[in-house]
Parts: C-alpha cells; structure tokens; sequence
C-alpha cells in the first residue's frame, strides 16, 4: 500500500486495498466498481493503465478509501457544509484488523467475552461474528464434547454464554432467524450450566428479540418467565430493571400507557437496590442509559414526545462516545421524535452526527434505523434542511448497503458453529 500511495497512482492504490490480507480475502473488481457506480472493465483500466490526474475522481477514492490527507500526494477538495464528508463504512483496515484479533491474549472464556463486549460496542456484530463462532467451534465445542477432566458444568456456563453473544451479533448483523437459534441453543445450554442468572438474562434476550420481530406478547412473555425464575435465586438488580423494561415495552406497543409508566418506575426503582451476590461476569449490565433507550421507546409509542426527547436526550448524557452503537440508536430516536415535534434543522444535526460517527459501525439495525428515518423525513423535503439531508443520506446508505453486504460475505463463518 505504501509503494502504491509513493507512486502517486491511484490504480495501484486500489489494487492494494483490494488485495489486502485484511479483507481475509482479495475483494473482486466487481465489488469495488459497484462502491463508485462504475463498471469492472473501467477498474480494471483504472488500476492497470496511466494514473488518474482528474482531481475530482482521485478525490472521489480518497474519500472513499479513507486514506490519510498526509498520505495523499494531491490536496482533497473542500466538500459543501451542508454535504459533509461520509468516513467508508466497515471496511476501514484498522477496525477489520480489530476485529480479526480480537481474541485476547489472557486466558479464559470470560477474557474472551470481556473483550469482544468491548470491541462490539465500537464497531458492530457484522464485524466480529465470524470470530465469536469459530470460538465457539474451535475452542469450546471439543471441550463440551470431549470430555476435558475438571471443568464441570461450568464450561456449559461460558459456552450458553458466547452463544448468547453470538446471537446478539447475528441480530445486530440482521440475521433474526440465526439469532433466534443462537439465543434457544444457550437457553438450553444455560440449563445445564451453572449460573441461574445467565439463563434469565438469555431469556431477556428472546424478549428483546421478540419485540424486534413485532411480538410483544411473547416478548411480555419471556420477561414474566424471567422474573419468575429470578425471584428464585440472589437479587440481580440490574436483570431485574432490564425485565421489568421490556415488560414495559410490551404494553407501549398496545398503547397501555399506565401499566408502561408503571413499569418503567419499578424498574427504575430496581436499579437503585444492591446485589444479592458477585454480579455474574456472563451477564451483560444494563444501567441507567439502558433504561433511559428504553424508556424513550416507550414514551414515543405512547405518543408522549416531550417525554421520549428527555429520555433520548438522557441516553446520549450516559453514553460515552465510546459506546458508538448504542449512542447512536439514542439520536436516531432522538431525531425521530424531533421530527414529529416539527423541530427539523435540530432532528437534520442530531442524524447527520449519526452518520458522521457510525461510518465503520457494522450494524445493520444502525442501516435499518436510518431508513425509517428517511422515510419519517421524506414528506417534509420541501424543506431546504430536510432535502439537503436526505440527498447526503441516500449516498451514505448506497455506500454502506453494498459494504455491508460485502462485510456480512466476508465474516461469515466457513462452517456452522457447532453449539
């Protein structure tokens, strides 16, 4: 890459980023031409023929690239203010790099976990999946199988674990069928496990996932089953409040607004209340920004918007800008409900943030929310903020659908994980 960027010619630039040990293998000429709405005998010309001296195209692959300004031998022309540069999303090398090596050097299952949690919150399940299941795979399902002395159930505990793990990545990645499998192999692996609090919080997740797919009432299901099963072991506050939520949700979707508000008030109450025993590292936490997604959510089916912005607003106090995905589903809402409030310059800034940090994020749920966002903001295009922003938008979402589709070919797993 680097005696192709000293080369000043932009073919080579191409090739190499095509050809690069990142991408686990080379991507096709077809694929890339399609990034840039031209054809594959016009790449190939491109790479193999005379450098590019058009400053607008070797603009265009700069941009398209991420290549460093300081790297460049040209000067990237200035973009509009009201068309601000979209980042390439998913494939940027260093986030890909992240992912493949996202296995920690520390031993342990629970040191795998800790790190992949880390990493997912930066940049997505599309990115990571893969690496999850070989895990799963190549590690853990010959010591479920095999019979190594010593580990007991608790090598059911960490594989229920990472499988849950693996279903929230495949649901992140838009693969809900997957992901229900993935979360029904870890309810039953939980069974044999030895961690009580892990088999409410797999629960938990088929009660989030159920609501996803439009059914509260198996979603209001699930949680009462994982109250049910929490009463019965330590106190876990933050389980609790995360069951009492999605309960909560499910009675937004029918439009029960005093039994919502009911809810969301005891499970803000639960959050105050303190451990029965060591928080269970298998368990992912759930805190007051959670809450407060949560409670956005609600208030805006309920139809209460000043109350759905405050809570949205809330999410993005609580989250660091570490937390890429989660903060974003905080202004996407956000902007949502800022729409329906008629406050369009405010709800355009707050998406075009959205698309400004998430262009590496491998989420499809982050895809799908901007496109209802589209689609809430088409009718107002009359309006001169509005028009410019889904003019940026429709670029941003033609450059991350053909990534992501690419992304989603490339880190899937060879072969199906076997637990």
């Amino acid at each position: 890459m680097r005696a192709a960027l000293d080369a000043w010619h932009m073919g080579r630039v191409i090739a190499a980023y095509r050809t690069h040990p990142h991408h686990g293998r080379p991507l096709r000429q077809e694929t890339v031409a399609a990034w840039i709405g031209i054809t594959q005998p016009q790449l190939s010309r491109i790479e193999n023929g005379p450098p590019i001296t058009d400053l607008d195209r070797l603009t265009q692959w700069a941009r398209l690239l991420c290549i460093p300004p300081e790297r460049l031998w040209f000067q990237v022309q200035r973009q509009r203010a009201a068309r601000p540069p979209v980042p390439a999303p998913a494939l940027e090398p260093a986030l890909v790099s992240l992912a493949a090596r996202a296995v920690p050097t520390a031993p342990g299952d629970a040191a795998a976990m800790a790190a992949w949690r880390t990493v997912d919150a930066q940049i997505g399940g599309a990115h990571l999946y893969a690496t999850v299941t070989s895990y799963l795979r190549d590690r853990l399902s010959p010591r479920l199988f095999g019979g190594r002395g010593g580990e007991g159930a608790g090598v059911f505990t960490a594989a229920a674990a990472l499988t849950e793990m693996a279903g929230w990545m495949a649901h992140d990645a838009g693969h809900d069928i997957q992901a229900e499998r993935h979360f029904a192999r870890a309810r039953d692996l939980s069974g044999i496990g030895d961690d009580s609090h892990l088999r409410v919080h797999v629960l938990a997740s088929l009660a989030h996932l159920a609501h996803h797919r439009a059914q509260p009432d198996d979603a209001i299901g699930y949680a009462i089953q994982g109250q049910q099963e929490l009463t019965a072991g330590p106190s876990h506050p933050e389980l609790a409040a995360r069951l009492w939520a999605l309960q909560a949700r499910g009675h937004a979707s029918a439009g029960r607004s005093r039994e919502t508000r009911a809810l969301l008030c005891r499970a803000e109450t639960a959050l105050q209340s303190v451990h029965g025993a060591a928080p269970s590292p298998w368990v992912s936490s759930f805190d007051a920004g959670s809450l407060a997604g949560d409670a956005a959510r609600c208030m805006w089916q309920l139809g209460d918007l000043p109350a759905a912005q405050h809570h949205a607003q809330r999410v993005l106090e609580l989250r660091p800008v570490g937390r890429t995905r989660s903060r974003a589903f905080g202004q996407l809402t956000l902007a949502g409900v800022l729409i329906e409030r008629g406050e369009l310059e405010q709800a355009c800034t707050v998406a075009a943030d959205v698309l400004h940090t998430t262009g590496s994020l491998g989420s499809y749920l982050v895809i799908q929310q901007l496109r209802d966002l589209r689609d809430r903001l088409y009718p107002h295009r009359a309006t001169a903020c509005a028009r410019d922003f889904l003019d940026h938008l429709a670029e941003a979402l033609r450059q991350r659908e053909w990534l992501y589709q690419l992304t989603t070919d490339i880190t899937q797993p060879r072969t199906s994980p076997a637990p």
